[in-house]
């Protein structure tokens, strides 16, 4: 049941998490781009979606990351309390921060509003980078696991 688990954890990563990192960091030159020419676009409402959709099915990545951790018996292993806490990090940044700054783009880029579009989309790639930084942590502690028996 471990394996089991454990390959749906680190599939749900890799098949959740990655499409989510490349769509929100592809978002703000897309957005800033069509903002300056007065217009929406297709992309930055597709990369938007994308983002949203799969923030929604990303619930499963800590759930069966949990579940592998309960029954390997680790819970309560200083990594994953870390590595626990920098997904919630990561999920707050991206629900509080990249969605809505996202939909205020999309927004503005349909009013005509372009004005500020260089400025939201620097905002948003700093965020989307911080979020993608908290992931690659998150991957490296899940490999390395300080204090682990496998040598690793």
């Amino acid at each position: 049941m471990t394996k089991l688990l454990l390959s749906v954890h680190v599939l749900a990563s890799i098949l959740v998490v990655g499409p989510i990192a490349v769509a929100a960091s592809m978002f703000p030159s897309y957005a800033r781009r069509a903002g300056e020419e007065g217009r929406s676009s297709g992309a930055v409402t597709l990369l938007h979606r994308i983002c949203a959709v799969y923030a929604v099915v990303g619930v499963a990545v800590p759930v069966f990351g949990i579940a592998t951790g309960a029954q390997l018996g680790v819970l309560t292993d200083a990594w994953l309390i870390v590595s626990m806490a920098l997904t919630a990090i990561a999920a707050a940044i991206l629900a509080l921060a990249i969605l809505p700054g996202q939909e205020r783009m999309i927004e503005a880029s349909e009013k005509g509003e372009g004005g500020d579009m260089a400025r939201s989309a620097a905002r948003l790639s700093g965020l989307t980078g911080v979020f993608n930084l908290l992931w690659a942590v998150v991957v490296v502690l899940m490999i390395v696991r300080p204090g682990s028996t496998t040598g690793a």
